[in-house]
């Protein structure tokens, strides 16, 4: 029976996933954008804006006011946001303060009155200290197969989200072309984890990476998970060759 994302964990099987991927994302925050920058060719920029367009393009024009994204990691996404949205205020979350100190480092670089806009915080995306109904716009970018519970945390997000408010999920995916998949997996499974420990010296988290992607569900099985925490019109689309997904929903 195949794994599911909920039961890789970073580094042992006792403790939560949670706590272990928190950790690893302390571990390897100074060396995750450039590991980012490495193992996509800088794809990941492309990706970026093309998943965000499309999200832009699934509230029909209209402008959000307020944005969340979910693990947000060093600030990537968010910072997109805020050039996309710069009348909205964007609220970055992630559990790892290694990463969200890289964030922040990036933000006081920002002139003063952009940085107003935007705001980083610390929380658990199963938990979120947030009201009912506050945000207009969800965005995740290469963090759902980390939750420790993946339809919870979706129903979570759209605990949150305003009605007919719009979620988009970035994800990474393995290609569903067979002769394909065999080449992206000699890639992700071999060249990746060995640049990773070079790097950023962390011996498990660029071995956890292939693993998760691998046991995350995928394309269909991901809108249909989508739906069962209550969004509807859950549709995606896969980019270069299938190693890369992006989700939308709405509430």
């Amino acid at each position: 029976m195949k794994e599911s994302a909920e039961d890789i964990k970073p580094y042992n099987d006792e403790e939560a996933k949670g706590k272990q991927v928190g950790e690893m994302f302390d571990s390897i925050a100074p060396s995750y954008d450039f590991m980012n920058t490495m193992m996509t060719g800088g794809l990941h920029v492309r990706w970026r804006n093309k998943a965000l367009k499309m999200a832009a393009s699934r509230m029909g024009g209209k402008s959000p006011k307020m944005i969340l994204d979910v693990a947000c990691g060093t600030g990537d996404v968010s910072f997109r946001l805020h050039e996309m949205f710069p009348k909205a205020h964007v609220t970055g979350l992630d559990l790892s303060a290694g990463m969200l100190k890289i964030a922040k480092e990036k933000l006081t670089e920002m002139d003063p009155e952009d940085q107003h806009h935007i705001t980083f915080l610390e929380g658990d995306c199963l938990k979120m200290p947030f009201p009912d109904e506050t945000f207009d716009l969800v965005t995740v970018a290469y963090g759902v197969r980390n939750f420790e519970h993946l339809e919870e945390g979706y129903r979570e997000m759209r605990r949150v989200m305003k009605p007919d408010g719009v979620i988009c999920v970035i994800e990474l995916s393995e290609p569903a072309n067979p002769l394909i998949r065999s080449g992206y997996r000699l890639y992700s499974r071999n060249v990746i984890p060995l640049v990773g420990r070079m790097v950023s010296k962390d011996t498990r988290a660029y071995s956890y990476l292939p693993e998760s992607i691998a046991a995350c569900p995928q394309r269909g099985d991901m809108t249909a998970m989508m739906e069962r925490a209550g969004f509807r019109d859950a549709t995606f689309k896969s980019l270069t060759l299938g190693v890369i997904t992006i989700y939308l929903a709405s509430k």
